[in-house]
C-alpha cells in the first residue's frame, strides 16, 4: 500500500488515542510497538496539525485538556472503524489479511487452539496469527486485541462474544493421594485434605466458590491448605506429584481424565463459572482477518464437540 500524508495522519490520531487510553507515552508506545519518543513526536504533530494543545504534560503525568477530551469522544469511535476499512482493502485478492492479535489462557491456547492453526491458515494464507498466552482477561480495545478468547471477561462497552462451551471447574487428585488419603464421599469431608489451591490473577488471592451438583443443590469448597500457585497447569502438576486436591477448569482437567493420571473427586460435584467465549469488538465495520477467526473457531468447537466435552455434567 502506498503510504499517504492521510496514513500519517492516522498514525498520529492511533498514538494520541493510545496514549489518552493508557495515560502515559510508554505505555502507548509498548502497545503500539513504538519508542515514547516516537509516540511523543506523533502527538506533538497533530497537537501542530490541529492547532490546540491536547494533552497537559508534566514529568509525572499525562492528562487531556479539555479540547483533547473532546477530541478523544470523536476521534475514537472512528479510529477502529477507519482500521477496519484499511485492513480490508489491503486484504489480498479479497481475502483476509493482516495481523491477529488474539489473547488466551496459556493451556488452552497450546491444548485447544494451536491445534487448529494449520487449517486455518490453510484457509487464510494472509493472516499472520499473533497469539498472546495470558492468565488474565485482557481489555481488547485499550490493548490493541482483535479477539480474546476465556471465560471471566467483564464485557464493557463496544464488545461482543460468542460463546464456545461452560466454563465449569472439578476436583482432581491422583489415585496414589486417594489411596493414601481416603476418598471423600461429600463436600464436608474435604476439609480433612490437603488442597493445591490457586490465586486467582486478577485480585491475587484465592477466590472463593462453591460446588453444585445435578440438584442443585449448593456446598463450600473447605480444603485444607496445603500449596498455595498462580497457574493452574502447576496445580494439575502439583495433583500428579500427589500433593493433595485442586480446582481447576475442564479445559486443564480434560487431558487429565483422559488419560487416566487425575481422576475426579466427587464427580457429582462441579463449580460454574459461566462461559467461555470469544471476545471480540462489536463494530460493523469488523476486519475481515477477525470474522473469519472468530466463524472458525466457533465452527471448529462445534465439530469436535468440545461443548459437551468441557461440561462436568
Amino acid at each position: 500500500m502506498v503510504y499517504s500524508p492521510a496514513m500519517d495522519t492516522l498514525n498520529c490520531i492511533e498514538c494520541f488515542v493510545r496514549s489518552a487510553e493508557a495515560g502515559s507515552f510508554a505505555e502507548a508506545a509498548r502497545r503500539l510497538g513504538l519508542t515514547p519518543a516516537a509516540v511523543g513526536k506523533n502527538v506533538a504533530r497533530l497537537e501542530a496539525e490541529l492547532q490546540v494543545r491536547l494533552f497537559q504534560r508534566s514529568t509525572r503525568s499525562l492528562s487531556l485538556t479539555e479540547a483533547g477530551e473532546h477530541f478523544l469522544r470523536e476521534a475514537a469511535s472512528g479510529l477502529s472503524g477507519l482500521q477496519a476499512a484499511m485492513a480490508n482493502l489491503s486484504s489480498l485478492q479479497g481475502q483476509p489479511a493482516g495481523v491477529l492479535k488474539v489473547s488466551m489462557a496459556p493451556a488452552f491456547g497450546r491444548y485447544y487452539v494451536m491445534p487448529l492453526l494449520p487449517e486455518f491458515l490453510a484457509r487464510y494464507p494472509g493472516v499472520q496469527p499473533d497469539f498472546h498466552f495470558d492468565n488474565r482477561p485482557v481489555d481488547l480495545i485499550a490493548e490493541g486485541f482483535d479477539a480474546a478468547v476465556g471465560g471471566g471477561f467483564e464485557m464493557s462497552p463496544g464488545m461482543v462474544a460468542r460463546e464456545l462451551a461452560p466454563a465449569h471447574r472439578v476436583l482432581l487428585a491422583s489415585r496414589a493421594y486417594l489411596a493414601e488419603h481416603g476418598e471423600p464421599r461429600a463436600p464436608d469431608e474435604l476439609a480433612r485434605h490437603d488442597g493445591i489451591l490457586i490465586r486467582a490473577p486478577q485480585i491475587g488471592r484465592i477466590r472463593a466458590m462453591l460446588l453444585r451438583n445435578r440438584e442443585g443443590l449448593q456446598a463450600s469448597i473447605e480444603l485444607r491448605p496445603r500449596i498455595v500457585l498462580g497457574d493452574p497447569e502447576a496445580a494439575c502438576q502439583a495433583a500428579l506429584s500427589h500433593l493433595g486436591i485442586c480446582l481447576v477448569a475442564m479445559p486443564h482437567a480434560l487431558p487429565h481424565l483422559v488419560h487416566g493420571t487425575l481422576v475426579r473427586v466427587l464427580p457429582d460435584w462441579y463449580v460454574d463459572t459461566g462461559i467461555i467465549s470469544i471476545h471480540f469488538a462489536a463494530q460493523k465495520l469488523l476486519p475481515q482477518k477477525t470474522r473469519v477467526f472468530v466463524d472458525f473457531v466457533v465452527e471448529q468447537f462445534r465439530a469436535q464437540g468440545l461443548a459437551k466435552r468441557f461440561s462436568a455434567h
